[in-house]
């Protein structure tokens, strides 16, 4: 490489390399000199044909010559290679010609690939690029209400703000980090980060992820997250890495394609020495029959593993559908697990149900004393209620699980005794625990409510995804079917502790066959998540514990996506699958036509990187809605079509009667 820059042989590679003008350039000139034997004005200019192949042959050769030493130097042997091998021995058989064409219709089929793999890539580069890289930090305490008319800010970098501090965000501006409405209100796009497309209102209180776009209005934002931590950076990192992450497949074509390409070489040079002396054929070909050398070459260009290689571009094609959903995979391969998953177990309180308890009642765990021959007396303690509240409410005090929240917000605007709690204990998945005197054990009643659309996901899941479905939550048995019967889930398990969710989602993978998935909130529910074959977290309320365990984060705050995320994974893998066996397909078709000496080699180039489009135009329908079947999928390419040709139809229509001047 040293010498090829000493010589500007690698400057002049890297400006002609996979250059679709100069390709284009290069594969017109080799169809005049190929047409010139059949044009008598061409035919007469005798050197016509040698002079446009010198002049095309480098366009193209110069690249792919370097390109070639540079692998074979390496110990590579890939496509780069074999293609480069065959053009170049073409030019020492006399076939100068169709070297020329191989190298030109390679480049421009490369170039197809890049163009079609960058379409089916969520673009995070232009999130990066709206992104603000400043905020406005606001001198103020956020203790007390100011003036939009006399803010006081300074401008500083996303990266150095700090959880709580404040930052105004005027109209047509972009929320640097995730925050709530201190003051102000406005609406908010979030459509390039969860495929929401209905505007948002937000108002004082309301929590707004970094990257949202403020339409109108003028709000002082309280940051909740640092930039490290914020929804956009969340998003541009996971799908990033999720791209990187291949999935079982992929690493195996991978490590399969270099045996492979070796073994190609083998069997061409088996074909160009073997073949004199096994089928009679000659070396270098006549005007009967095609040389074995020839053969050769044909053979090594026809089964190159091009349209292998790019088979499983459906995975990172899904994998930028669902980013653009708002739903964010860690890698290619949860794809491959969501599709096998034969069960699916919903977390209750924050995933089925909206998360905001409300008290409805409070009572004595025994009763009140004093009742007689069924005759309620007057309660021991008249105030046992505010006794009970208060103490629950001291010992709730900064907490974030929904119970804390309902406790709290209960106990806003009532007057309560003081409660001092002498010490206290946290206890993840059971509640808190304290030590007081004098107080008598009371018993608290909540109520949550379902989420909205809930049933039809529970629907969808059990007619069309034909999945077991089971909710698992720490409630008791009343509670627990109470939500069951009203969002349409039969297997209920209850009085779950966080060990007991754990040893269930465990014994459920075993016993299923195919694998468990797990949906949460993210709140004393990671350890099941991470036991899981697939966890599944609304992450907006997750923990970073539950967010680093989890397979699959849900930007939405609800879910919705779970249906189209599993359609999306079984899509994703039924393509996988077609493209190997289309790739398998036109190896096959190509390189044994080639051998038998059938084919010309630039027909062979033609008929494998024909093949090898075809694989990343069924690699980009993963870009599609996702459909439950293949007569889903069959009636969802005929409404295309036929929607197609509607508009085309009505746009003639329209065009005819503008175009008509009255009599």
């Amino acid at each position: 490489m040293r010498v090829a820059r000493a010589i500007g042989w690698a400057d002049v590679a890297d400006a002609l390399r996979e250059h679709l003008q100069v390709c284009c350039i290069s594969l017109g000139l080799l169809l005049v000199a190929a047409a010139c034997p059949h044009v008598a004005l061409l035919n007469s200019v005798g050197r016509l044909p040698a002079a446009l192949i010198a002049v095309a042959f480098p366009l193209v050769g110069v690249s792919a010559a370097l390109d070639a030493l540079v692998n074979i130097a390496d110990g590579r042997i890939n496509i780069h290679v074999l293609m480069a091998l065959a053009a170049f021995a073409s030019i020492f058989m006399g076939n100068a010609l169709e070297g020329g064409l191989l190298l030109a219709m390679f480049n421009l089929a490369h170039i197809a690939e890049e163009y079609f793999t960058s379409k089916s890539m969520f673009d995070v580069r232009e999130l990066k690029e709206n992104h603000p890289e400043f905020a406005l930090l606001l001198e103020t305490s956020g203790e007390e209400s100011v003036q939009f008319s006399n803010l006081s800010y300074t401008k500083v970098p996303v990266h150095d703000l700090e959880v709580g501090s404040h930052i105004l965000v005027r109209a047509g501006e972009a929320v640097p980090v995730d925050g709530e409405v201190y003051q102000g209100s406005s609406t908010v796009t979030i459509e390039h980060l969860t495929g929401e497309t209905k505007p948002l209102e937000r108002t004082v209180g309301d929590a707004i992820p970094g990257g949202a776009r403020n339409l109108e209005g003028m709000m002082i934002v309280k940051v909740t997250k640092s930039w490290e931590d914020s929804t956009l950076n969340r998003i541009v990192q996971l799908t990033e890495e999720g791209q990187l992450i291949k999935p079982k497949l992929q690493r195996w074509l991978d490590e399969f394609g270099e045996y492979y390409s070796r073994v190609v070489v083998a069997l061409s040079l088996a074909v160009a020495l073997l073949g004199p002396l096994l089928f009679k054929w000659p070396f270098f070909g006549n005007s009967v029959c095609r040389g074995s050398i020839y053969r050769g070459l044909g053979l090594m260009v026809a089964a190159s593993p091009c349209a292998l290689a790019v088979a499983p571009l459906a995975y990172a094609t899904a994998i930028s559908s669902l980013a653009s959903k708002g739903i964010l995979l860690k890698g290619g391969h949860v794809l491959d697990a969501l599709s096998a998953c034969q069960s699916i177990a919903f977390d209750k309180t924050g995933t089925l149900t909206t998360g905001k308890l409300t008290c409805k009642a409070i009572e004595p765990i025994h009763g009140h004393l004093g009742v007689t021959n069924g005759r309620s007396n007057p309660c021991c303690t008249p105030n046992c209620e505010s006794e009970a509240l208060a103490v629950a409410a001291a010992m709730e005090k900064g907490t974030t699980h929904p119970i804390g929240r309902a406790v709290l917000d209960h106990s806003v605007g009532k007057e309560l005794p003081a409660v001092a709690v002498e010490s206290f204990e946290c206890l993840p998945g059971r509640g808190v625990d304290a030590t007081l005197s004098g107080v008598k054990v009371t018993l608290f009643h909540f109520e949550d409510e379902p989420r909205s659309g809930v049933c039809e996901v529970i629907s969808t899941l059990r007619e069309k995804a034909k999945l077991r479905i089971m909710m698992l939550t720490g409630d008791h048995e009343s509670s627990a079917q109470r939500v069951a019967k009203a969002v349409c889930i039969d297997e209920v398990h209850f009085s779950l502790k966080p060990e007991d969710k754990l040893n269930k989602v465990k014994a459920v993978s075993r016993e299923g066959g195919g694998g468990l998935i797990m949906v949460g909130d993210g709140i004393n529910d990671a350890p099941a998540l991470a036991a899981a074959t697939v966890g599944m977290v609304l992450a907006q309320r997750a923990s970073a514990t539950a967010v680093a365990v989890a397979d699959v984060l849900l930007l939405q705050d609800n879910i919705c996506g779970v249906p189209f995320c599993i359609a999306k994974a079984r899509q994703t893998t039924s393509l996988v699958k077609q493209s190997v066996a289309l790739a398998l397909t036109c190896i096959v078709f190509a390189a044994l036509p080639s051998v038998l000496g059938f084919l010309p080699l630039w027909l062979t180039v033609l008929l494998h990187e024909g093949g090898t489009l075809l694989v990343c135009l069924n690699s980009i329908r993963a870009l599609n809605a996702p459909t439950w079947s293949l007569v889903d999928d069959i009636q969802q390419l005929f409404d295309g079509l036929r929607n197609y040709f509607s508009s085309k139809f009505k746009s003639s229509s329209s065009n005819y009667v503008t175009n008509t001047v009255p009599l």
